[in-house]
């Protein structure tokens, strides 16, 4: 009798369809005229992450934003919402997003209840549901006490709150927060973002622009830092901090003078401080055996040491500046090649055409 070969049986983990990123956009641009708000922007955002959008003022976050939730067509390339091109298959793309937009965009003449059962209608959910959602959302914001309320009679921190509510009405996968917390105290800080954590820990993937580092820092898995539409990097906050560099200040038994000369390829710059010598470096702990090494054959007694790590809004500080010198750079050469080839100088005028358009942006 010929042998039946064993069946074989996969995991199901081996077998699951794996689902696309919330976020997906390919070579994104966007131009206003003579402004080119995104220029080829990649960036993928994983299901189920909370990621940060950092960028300076002008960046083109908010362009993001407006071209993922269609408010904004874009010049080219492409941009999905969980596998949705936001053109092609608008109505799916944008039934998957919540958005709470950084300006008070809200029908003012109804109260805060009967504008979030308009926004429910919007995506097709019956009006009973509606109402349970729009209950459910603004307890979950801490406002439902408010429901009766118009909009313009809320105080400043009440209408953040709302904002939030209404994005989350309609149970969205992707929760976009475009500067949810400008403006706000602190106490309502920490209680929106033990809102949106909560959500996160429960599915809803987010991403959030921000310009308070401290926010990026404490809530996000991944930080995107886009300059002048394009993307600088990717990583989380703790990696973008160990792109940095420390300061290590050695506390010596007695002045210093000049500063000392120290032999490793790791420090950046020497400074003395009457007894105290602080050397920038990265990864500043793994150079001090060799900071104090050389320190007493030197003759100096050292006698304490503190390391001060560097911040992400350092990081981001210096990863920007330099992609602006980058791009300085290149417009300078271009400038120069252009002029090379037809005999003409560059009389301003462009220059500042392009200063007052990206200052607009």
């Amino acid at each position: 009798m010929p042998r039946v070969p064993p069946v074989l049986i996969r995991p199901v983990a081996s077998i699951r369809t794996r689902m696309p990123p919330a976020i997906r956009v390919e070579g994104l641009e966007k131009d206003y005229g003579d402004v080119q708000a995104l220029d080829g922007l990649d960036l993928t955002v994983p299901e189920g992450s909370f990621f940060g959008l950092l960028g300076p003022n002008g960046a083109g976050k908010t362009t993001f934003i407006n071209v993922l939730v269609g408010l904004v067509r874009k010049t080219g390339g492409r941009a999905e919402v969980f596998g949705n091109d936001v053109e092609e298959d608008y109505q799916g793309a944008r039934d998957a997003i919540g958005l709470a937009p950084q300006e008070f965009n809200v029908d003012r003449f109804f109260p805060i209840e009967e504008v979030l059962h308009h926004k429910a209608g919007y995506h097709g959910i019956p009006e009973a549901e509606a109402e349970e959602r729009a209950a459910e959302a603004l307890k979950r914001v801490g406002i439902y006490d408010k429901r009766d309320v118009r909009f313009d009679w809320l105080s400043g921190g009440m209408k953040r709150r709302f904002m939030l509510a209404r994005a989350l009405v309609t149970d969205p996968d992707l929760l976009i927060l475009d500067e949810p917390t400008a403006g706000v105290d602190v106490e309502l800080r920490h209680d929106l973002w033990e809102v949106i954590t909560d959500l996160n820990d429960e599915g809803t993937t987010i991403l959030l622009t921000t310009h308070y580092i401290e926010e990026a820092e404490r809530l996000c898995d991944e930080v995107a830092i886009i300059d002048s539409g394009r993307k600088v990097t990717v990583a989380t906050p703790d990696e973008l901090t160990e792109k940095g560099s420390d300061t290590l200040t050695v506390y010596c038994e007695s002045a210093i003078g000049d500063a000392p000369a120290l032999d490793d390829e790791r420090i950046e710059r020497v400074a003395v401080e009457g007894d105290a010598i602080r050397v920038r470096a990265t990864s500043a702990s793994e150079v001090v055996p060799s900071v104090l090494r050389q320190l007493e054959a030197a003759g100096h007694t050292p006698l304490d040491i503190d390391i001060e790590r560097t911040s992400l809004e350092e990081v981001f500080v210096d990863l920007t500046r330099r992609e602006a010198g980058a791009d300085a750079d290149a417009e300078s050469h271009e400038a120069a090649s252009d002029s090379a080839e037809t005999g003409d100088g560059d009389d301003g005028e462009g220059a500042g055409d392009r200063v007052t358009a990206e200052a607009s942006r």
